[in-house]
């Protein structure tokens, strides 16, 4: 059984995938920009941080999952050094739950004004 969960990007028909796909009790969130109403979220690795993780959240939600689903999240950031900004974020959402997370460098993101791209994995 594999449900496939959009979140309306218009990325998602253009590049060919889901925000989020669910197969039996496993849902894999797809690499999330911190897009929220069209418009890049803040231009800080905070807010972006937040904004991203809000998104996959309710992905995991739309999914039939929670928040303490999330085992684990993948965070990309294009500058390391704001990794602590983009951490303090993280633990504000996933402070009791610590899911396995890593924090990986990328010289860049499809847009240029995205400082972060996350993703994450979820078990039922």
């Amino acid at each position: 059984m594999r449900q496939l969960i959009s979140s309306g990007s218009p990325f998602e028909g253009e590049i060919g995938f889901s925000r989020a796909v669910r197969h039996g009790d496993r849902i894999e969130v797809s690499g999330t920009a911190p897009i929220k109403d069209g418009k890049v979220a803040g231009s800080d690795a905070y807010t972006q941080t937040k904004a991203a993780l809000e998104i996959i959240i309710k992905a995991v939600e739309d999914a039939g999952g929670t928040a303490a689903s999330i085992i684990r999240t993948r965070i990309f950031l294009t500058d390391m050094s704001t990794w602590k900004d983009a951490a303090r974020a993280h633990g504000e959402l996933f402070g009791d739950i610590r899911p396995a997370c890593s924090f990986i460098g990328t010289s860049a993101l499809i847009n240029p004004e995205w400082l972060v791209e996350i993703e994450a994995s979820a078990q039922l």
